[in-house]
Parts: structure tokens; sequence; C-alpha cells
């Protein structure tokens, strides 16, 4: 079992108090690297989400100034850096990444909470310089009211931040669902709330089964906004859900990040961020490149490139040194990585490096290896589906509208990439491109002092940036004669 001091229980946090499921069912975390079973957490249900909501409803009477919720941000920021080993120790050890990659995430985290106290003042009330009507016009920004926050395993705290952040900057309350795979990265952040000075019941922890929990979360009145991070399916889900209750719903949903390589760009210059970018998590992150299109004056030697860098990668434990990329989370996964790898070799594409395992039959060990691929036809399973694993399937085009036509045959909209030295295309492209995020000569992915969100399938919503300041307000105009 894990040991630290984070962790001395693992338990659900309702209303200022780590309790237990009412059941006492209790489900395991597993390590995906070793399959040990490192804690158990509890298996709640519908019961204790209501109790949640009804806990973060009563706080709402406690509301706090804006310069409390400033310093309240302005604390977490600095209790995630003083427990950014530890929260990053338990981050590998139940998702997998490497350890640096973990405590990167955690910094990345932070920057939300100290992002939102940086700009909290952007919700300050405002009075319109106009004067419709001879009238005085004042706006208010009011808390959205009780709001559930549904986070995805990939990352454990990243993307709690996300919301968090903006929640508490807002003055709302949340009832926080983390995934099952990945628990105690959450619990760890509950602990580092208890001291930051929120009032009684302003956040919650509930764990267990999505359905109940979500399905309470989507039904109860009190609850005004459901904020979601996963699947496509799952968040159109959540909105027929959420529909007869007319509370707002954001999503970031899922993605298939097309990354263009164009005859001018310079090549080791995109080799290098194509692996900054593919690699993190194994993979397993939604706005990493799934399709690379490179054109076909410069496909080999980019191929060649970025197969040489690839070669170098070390799988393993994450906890180890000198570990570059962690298991896969699941056997799911892994298998899904295979399946497209297989089935792109199959219509003829070759493979440059890696190899095709045997099918997983467990949910640990999941060591895929980092395969690229050359020559895979744009209708292979790897161009339709997002991959979510380390698998580089390189497609050639041979024009500047093929590949963007290309790059546009998804129905998804999250994050894109294209690598040139002409400013005028790049200029074009991004015009061209249906995603909410493109990258202009870097494989970065979001920032917290920016916003981010989909297009089409990809979801609505944002999160970052002054834009995700406003994601859990209510503006309350208040003309006065």
């Amino acid at each position: 079992m894990i040991d630290s001091h984070l962790l001395p229980r693992t338990d659900g946090y309702i209303d200022g108090q780590w309790v237990e499921a009412d059941s006492g069912e209790r489900l395991d975390v597993t390590n995906p690297a070793t399959g040990e079973v490192i804690a158990q957490v509890p298996r709640m249900s519908a019961a204790e989400t209501q109790r949640a909501i009804e806990a973060a409803t009563r706080s709402l009477a406690t509301p706090l100034r804006l310069e409390d919720r400033r310093r309240v941000l302005e604390r977490i920021v600095t209790a995630l850096q003083e427990h950014r080993s530890e929260i990053g120790r338990i981050l590998t050890q139940e998702h997998g990444k490497p350890l640096a990659e973990a405590e990167a995430e955690v910094d990345y985290a932070a920057g939300f909470f100290r992002y939102c106290a940086a700009n909290i003042d952007a919700l300050q009330p405002r009075i319109l310089d106009e004067k419709p009507r001879g009238l005085s016009w004042r706006v208010f920004y009011r808390p959205a009211g009780v709001v559930g926050l549904i986070t995805p395993w990939n990352f454990p705290i990243g993307m709690i931040a996300k919301k968090l952040s903006a929640a508490i900057a807002a003055d709302c309350a949340s009832v926080i669902k983390p995934s099952s795979k990945t628990p105690l990265t959450m619990i760890a952040l509950f602990r580092v709330l208890e001291d930051v000075g929120l009032p009684q019941g302003r956040v919650n922890l509930v764990m267990g089964p999505a359905g109940p929990i979500s399905d309470c979360l989507c039904e109860h009145p009190a609850v005004r906004c459901v904020s979601f991070t996963g699947s496509t399916e799952v968040g159109r889900q959540l909105m027929e859900k959420c529909a007869p209750g007319l509370k707002r719903v954001t999503l970031e949903l899922g993605g298939n990040a097309p990354f263009i390589v164009f005859a001018d760009a310079n090549l080791d210059h995109a080799a290098d961020q194509l692996l900054a970018n593919k690699f993190r998590g194994s993979g397993q992150t939604c706005v990493c490149a799934n399709r690379i299109l490179v054109h076909q004056d410069v496909a080999d030697a980019f191929t060649e490139k970025v197969a040489e860098r690839v070669a170098r990668l070390s799988v393993g434990n994450g906890m180890e040194a000198g570990v570059d990329i962690g298991p896969l989370i699941d056997a799911k996964g892994f298998n899904k990585v295979r399946r497209h790898a297989e089935d792109a070799l199959q219509q003829g594409a070759r493979l440059v490096v890696g190899e095709i395992p045997d099918a997983a039959e467990s949910d640990w060990g999941c060591f895929y290896p980092p395969t690229v691929i050359d020559g895979v036809r744009r209708d292979a399973i790897v161009g339709c589906e997002e991959t979510f694993g380390p698998l580089v399937a390189i497609t050639r085009f041979s024009s500047d509208d093929e590949a963007l036509e290309m790059a546009n045959d998804t129905e998804f909209g999250l994050a894109a990439y294209l690598f040139t030295a002409d400013e005028a295309r790049a200029e074009r492209a991004i015009r061209s491109l249906h995603f909410a995020h493109v990258g202009h000569n870097t494989g970065s992915g979001p920032a917290p002092e920016a916003p981010f969100g989909g297009m089409l399938q990809s979801g609505f919503g944002r999160e970052g940036g002054i834009e995700g300041l406003f994601e859990f307000v209510e503006p309350q105009t208040v003309p006065r004669g």
C-alpha cells in the first residue's frame, strides 16, 4: 500500500469531513506499472453525492469576498509548490507517467490557481460607460451556484485545477468526481484544500462508479453547471441528462489532432516538437498529435529524424530514473493502440520503429513500445479514431489544399499543429483549420494563461485565460434611476 503523509486516509470528503461510503464498500487502486494494489477508496453512489450537493448548497450562505477568494487561490499555489514532489510521487504510482512529468503536472495545476488569483479582478462589478435611457447600469458577476466537476484519469491534478480554480474564483461550491483509476492525487489535493480557508462544504469529493454519481449531479436541481472532461460519447449523454434542468454544461471532449509538416518546415525542430507532444503521458492526451501529415518531398527525411529520436526513448516504471514513457493505463488502451498499428500495416504501411506486441490480457504492465509507421492510408483506423497511445502514424500529402482537407476530415476540433517557414501559408492554414487550438511551429498544448476548449464534437466552453474565469458566473445587470 502507498505510504504518504498526504494520504493518512483515502476517503471521500463531504461537508468538511472525511467519510467512507454508506455501504462500506471500497475500490482497489492499482499501480499500472506493477499491478500492486496501492490503496482502496470508497465506492460511493447517489446518496453520498446528494449529501455533498446539500453541503455545497449550504456553504453558499457564506460567500467569500473577492479578496478572500484571491488569498485562497494564492494559498493553494503555495501548498502545491510545497507538496510538489509528494503529489508527483502519488500521481506516478496511480497513473504510470514518469515522475518528472508528474511533478511538471503539479506545476501546471498550480499555474491555473495562480492565474485566477492574479486576474480575479475581471470579476469585479463594473459600471457601463454608456447610460442607456438615462440610467446608470451596473453589471455583477454572481456565482452560478453548485457546480459538478467530473475529471478523467490522464491528468489527475491538471484537469481539476482548470475547473476548480475558476469555480473558486467565481465563489461557487463544488462537488468533484475523479476517475476511479486515479483518485489518490485528488485526495492529496483535498488534504491541501483543508487548510486554505474555504468555508465548510465549499468543496466536496465523491468517488465511485460514474453512472450513479454523474446522474445525481445532472438531475439534482441545486447543481447549476456540470463541467466534464472525457469522451465525446459520455459528453453527449451528460448533455441529455442535464437538458431537463436547463443546466449549463462545459465539455472538453475527444480529439484527433493533425500534425502538419509542410515542405519548407524546419524538420529537426518539427521532429523535436512531435516527440514532446506525442509521448507526453505515453500518448494518452486528447491534444497529442494523432495524424502526422507530412509533405511527400520531405517525408523520408522527416521520418528518419523522428525514427532516430523515438528509438532512443526508454520505456518502464515511471518511478525509475531515465524512463521516458510509462505504461498505458489498462489493457483496453493497450489493445486499441495495437489494433490501430496492425490495421495500418495490413493496409500497406511500413513499420519503421517498434513492433506489434502480443495483446495485453491484464490491466497492468501494459508497456507499449513507442512505434513509428510510415505510408499510412488516410482511411486507416488510426486516421479516424483517437489512438491514445505512443504510435506515430505518418501519412503523406502532395499539396497545401490536400493537407488541409485531410486535417479537417474529422468530426473533432480540439487541437492541431502546423510547421512551415512561410508566414502567409501558416495564416491561410490556421484560418482554414476547424480546431480551437492550433500550434504554429510548436507542439505546445494548453496553458493556464490562454483559453482552451473544443469545436465541433470536441465540445464547448473554455478553461484557462480570462475566458475561463467566466465559465462559472452568471452576469446580473442592474439599471438604476
